[in-house]
């Protein structure tokens, strides 16, 4: 899956739930809380952190990649 990035940057919540990965941004929260979330292979903590093109998301068996 592919998500391209019009503005400088998005928030990693509010791009998982701009893809409708889930239904609603306290659900995107809870992934990231809990440590379901990869940034670029890493698990990422941060509910508010800025994605840039470029970068790979991965939650469970869906990746995202940032153009």
């Amino acid at each position: 899956m592919t998500y391209t990035l019009s503005e400088p940057f998005i928030e990693l919540h509010k791009l998982i739930k701009l893809l409708d990965l889930v239904d609603t941004g306290g659900q995107a929260k809870m992934l990231i809380e809990n440590d379901q979330v990869f940034r670029n292979g890493v698990v990422e903590t941060r509910k508010r952190a800025k994605i840039i093109k470029g970068e790979k998301i991965t939650i469970g068996d869906v990746v995202i990649e940032v153009i």
